[in-house]
């Protein structure tokens, strides 16, 4: 049965009307995988050498132990953002003589092949068999890959169980967290406490039913958690949502472009996708702290614009990238009225741009890491202001792929295409490659100054560029229209 099931999905992907569409995209996202594994794979070999130089007095295998608790927690996380777990088409199966608990197994068990968990064992075994040639006991190290192995299908269903609770996954960030201030600020060493329990999983091979266990239960969890809801009728019950209603008056200060931002901020806060993205962007202000701590980063080094760039253009990336697409529900309803579409495209733009100012404000304090910090920061601010916002319009233009917003916020690439990657090099590399110009023909301060004056400067020429956008929306209208009706894209 799980055979036919391989043969469906396999004729369902090469069948698909899309299939041609997103070709470009599943290569490239092909060949990443295969650059993830091979480099994860040369981490897992030089792993041992690694924590030997670092660690001369301990043993390699001690010191593994004591940090796998951060690899269980970071792991749970990146899943809860990126993995979900893997769907067939069920309905139609229901009306065969197919028992339900086979087309839960196979779901269940499909997941089990999850490219995370392969990128996981990648790094485990190359360092088992680094274990076995400097002579670490055979069997310990070939039942300590087994505990590995079970603690890695531990975490893959534990993260399909979290991931139907946000409440858990702060709590676990919260976890992360607490255990890495307890460390710094030497309060209680939790690491050697857990890494001696990691570490008698080595030890004490006998230990390794635990893990074993562990990955058995949280299946059955989840089998029971499915299995309960694989019905026909299931999905003709109807959905009953209660709406919090806002007091959004304020925006009427605005405005022509009221009613379209009131339009986004109740999208953004009643959709679980875009309010991510919100919250996402406002946790990457502590972006910073990774390199303005860092002895190998100057306070003028060209990595500080690009942080800069990032932490002040967050949203901008994160939310504007994937405009219109986040009306797609409803844009072909819009397009059919007598809105102006500049007004439109005006409104977006002033939520974005209230965005950078925030995020500006937001860093700040990063002035107590030098002038330098907050001088790169509010001219990327100004870049971002003048120079990506009117840009990320434009190759909004491009975008033809529907989002649904009731869909998983974390891990769904719905909406994502050639102009998503393509964006990235102008919003990034164009301001870093005026800034490392005229800092080294000129200086550090002109470098700022042109890039804040290009940003102030094409602010002033807002109205003109949002004309040429609006032409660009405008001729690609029909076609964004026709996108956005696909629903399977």
């Amino acid at each position: 049965m799980f055979k036919y099931f391989i043969n469906l999905q396999w004729k369902s992907f090469f069948r698909s009307a899309n299939l041609s569409k997103g070709l470009a995209l599943k290569i490239v996202m092909i060949f990443f995988a295969i650059y993830m594994l091979v480099s994860f794979t040369f981490l897992g070999i030089g792993l041992f050498f690694m924590l030997e130089k670092f660690f001369p007095d301990a043993d390699p295998m001690v010191i593994l132990s004591q940090y796998l608790v951060y690899w269980i927690i970071i792991e749970l996380l990146a899943r809860y953002f990126m993995q979900k777990l893997p769907v067939m088409d069920v309905k139609p199966m229901l009306l065969l003589p197919v028992k339900k608990s086979t087309i839960t197994h196979y779901i269940l068990g499909k997941s089990g092949f999850s490219f995370f968990n392969l990128l996981s064992m990648v790094i485990f075994i190359p360092f088992g068999m680094v274990l076995i040639a400097h002579d670490y006991p055979v069997a310990n190290v070939l039942i300590w890959l087994l505990s590995i192995l079970g603690i890695v299908m531990s975490i893959n269903y534990i993260n399909f169980i979290i991931n139907k609770s946000d409440k858990i996954f702060f709590g676990l960030l919260l976890t992360l967290l607490g255990i890495y201030g307890l460390e710094y600020f030497n309060i209680f060493s939790v690491t050697e406490y857990l890494g001696q329990m990691f570490y008698s999983l080595y030890a004490n091979p006998v230990l390794t039913v635990v893990p074993i266990v562990l990955a058995v239960i949280t299946y059955f969890l989840n089998y029971k958690f499915l299995r309960s809801r694989i019905f026909l009728d299931a999905s003709l019950k109807k959905e009953v949502k209660t709406v919090e209603a806002s007091d959004l008056s304020w925006t009427k200060r605005f405005g022509s472009i009221a009613p379209f931002l009131q339009l986004d901020l109740k999208l953004i806060w009643r959709n679980k996708r875009t309010k991510t993205q919100v919250f996402m962007s406002l946790a990457m202000i502590f972006y910073g702290l990774i390199f303005y701590k860092m002895d190998d980063f100057g306070p003028t080094s060209p990595m500080m614009v690009f942080v800069g760039i990032f932490i002040t253009g967050i949203f901008l990336t994160n939310f504007g990238q994937f405009i219109p697409a986040w009306d797609s529900a409803y844009y072909s309803m819009m397009m059919s009225q007598n809105i102006p579409l500049k007004k439109y495209l005006e409104s977006k733009s002033g939520l974005i741009s209230v965005s950078v100012v925030v995020m500006f404000l937001l860093s700040v304090p990063y002035v107590y890491f030098g002038w330098q910090a907050l001088a790169i920061n509010f001219s990327c601010a100004l870049y971002n202001l003048g120079v990506n916002v009117p840009l990320i319009l434009f190759f909004g233009s491009f975008n033809k792929k529907r989002i649904d917003l009731d869909k998983s916020a974390f891990g769904n690439m719905q909406g994502a295409g050639a102009a998503q990657f393509l964006i990235m090099l102008p919003i990034i590399v164009l301001p870093l490659l005026l800034y490392v110009g005229f800092k080294y023909l000129v200086s550090f301060e002109v470098a700022l100054m042109v890039i804040g004056g290009v940003g102030i400067i094409t602010f002033a020429f807002r109205n003109m560029l949002l004309n040429y956008v609006t032409k660009a929306y405008r001729k690609k209208k029909y076609g964004m229209i026709s996108g956005f009706k696909e629903t399977n894209s």
